[in-house]
């Protein structure tokens, strides 16, 4: 039935964050339930699947979506090591998707076209191409090697 927000709660759940009852206010729903932040869908068998971060997905024009699908497909794409997409600010339509990569070896950087050609050729939806790419000498990552998408800023225009 598509994604959602994981919500949480039960004895073991903390009851709130110390001395901040706005942080409460956005953390909890008004009936106790912890938003995690993740998103999530029900699989077949009943298991939750974790599918991405509610701060992922990006609003292009009133039109949401998680960019999870895209950037495995670029990370299948033979000169890329890493990517990671996120918004970016636009006056028009209030976000855009920003692909961020690192290369495979030696490989010459591919221009966002070719990016753009790679994933139409795989079904991606229009909406959901990047429109603009840069390229980094290494992302920033966790101890558990995730990226850390908060770290990723537009080099200035």
């Amino acid at each position: 039935s598509g994604d959602g927000e994981i919500q949480v709660r039960g004895p073991l759940l903390f009851s709130g964050y110390f001395n901040n009852p706005e942080e409460d206010k956005t953390a909890f729903t008004h009936d106790g339930w912890f938003r995690s932040g993740d998103l999530g869908e029900r699989c077949e068998g009943g298991n939750i699947a974790i599918t991405g971060r509610i701060k992922d997905i990006i609003n292009r024009g009133g039109v949401k979506f998680n960019p999870v699908d895209v950037e495995k497909l670029l990370d299948s794409h033979p000169k890329i090591m890493q990517s990671a997409i996120v918004p970016m600010p636009d006056p028009v339509l209030g976000e855009k998707a920003c692909a961020f990569i690192t290369l495979r070896g030696e490989a010459a950087a591919p221009s966002l076209h070719e990016l753009c050609d790679y994933l139409s050729s795989r079904n991606i939806a229009k909406n959901k191409l990047p429109e603009r790419l840069v390229v980094i000498p290494e992302m920033p990552l966790t101890p558990t090697r995730k990226i850390i998408k908060g770290r990723l800023r537009l080099p200035e225009s």
